[in-house]
């Protein structure tokens, strides 16, 4: 079976998009495993797959996958490329687009060439909404890893994440924190896992421990889940920057609504088609 394909990134955190919306099509996890090998496939952190809408409402579905094969709820930095994707290939000419994921109905607005803004949802700090198991009865919550005991903010918004304050997130131990928190079994469906460094009031720098990819240069709802924990414990005001090694991005928080939004950049690697 022969695929086109088109990469794409949003400040590095790149991307394989595949159009399913006229002939559908299923990967098995071996295959995506074999498409994310950055020597002998194609090389992403998330494989995002464009299916058709399900309904009136929606202008199409949207499938996430990580690069371990694994299918998730939600990318941010995705969704950005998403829509500047959709539009590129000309499924469509709408500057305000309305997707399916498996975490809801997201909001897509491009903004140009480049810039998209997306509505995040709500970030949703209660354990059981992340989901996350614990006897402690408020945040910041602590666990035992094989070096060291950490302490935390968890956040949902559309996917689990665990958010640590540091002072330096440049000297921390990313990949073995990373690895053993987002497999502890405090988070039955794993955890995607944040450090954040927070420089004033209106900016945050972080780094970004992926579910299922290990680190990467940026995360569209990383950065969200950053900023939600930031906000929520006082550490920064509701507009607010977010450095990541692949760069910025700005955000914001929707008071009367409780949502998270983001605008950042989306790029076009190349184009391409790869037999399976």
């Amino acid at each position: 079976m022969k695929i086109d394909f088109v990469k794409m990134h949003g400040l590095g955190n790149d991307f394989v998009m595949l159009n399913a919306t006229h002939t559908k099509f299923d990967l098995s996890k071996e295959q995506i495993i074999a498409l994310a090998d950055r020597h002998t496939g194609i090389g992403f952190d998330q494989l995002l797959i464009v299916e058709p809408a399900v309904s009136a409402e929606i202008d199409f579905g949207y499938r996430i996958f990580n690069s371990d094969g694994t299918e998730v709820e939600q990318c941010g930095n995705g969704a950005r490329c998403f829509a500047q994707y959709v539009r590129k290939i000309g499924l469509t000419d709408k500057v305000e687009i309305k997707v399916q994921t498996l975490a809801g109905i997201m909001h897509l607005k491009v903004l140009n060439e480049i810039e998209v803004e997306v509505d995040m949802g709500a970030a949703l700090f209660a354990p059981e909404a992340v989901p996350f198991i614990t006897q402690e009865s408020s945040a910041p919550y602590q666990l035992q890893l094989a070096n060291a005991k950490v302490k935390f903010e968890v956040v949902n918004i559309g996917n689990p994440h665990a958010v640590l304050f540091v002072d330096d997130v440049d000297v921390v131990d990313v990949k073995a924190i990373g690895a053993e928190l987002e497999m502890h079994p405090a988070f039955p469906q794993r955890c995607n896992v944040q450090f954040v460094q927070v420089l004033a009031r209106d900016q945050i720098k972080q780094r970004i421990f992926e579910r299922g990819a290990g680190e990467t240069m940026a995360s569209g709802s990383g950065a969200c889940a950053g900023a939600a924990a930031a906000i929520q414990t006082g550490r920064a005001n509701k507009q607010l920057r977010v450095t990541m090694p692949g760069g910025e991005l700005s955000l914001s928080f929707d008071s009367s609504t409780q949502h998270m939004f983001m605008t950042g950049p989306t790029a076009f690697s190349f184009y391409g088609s790869i037999e399976l």
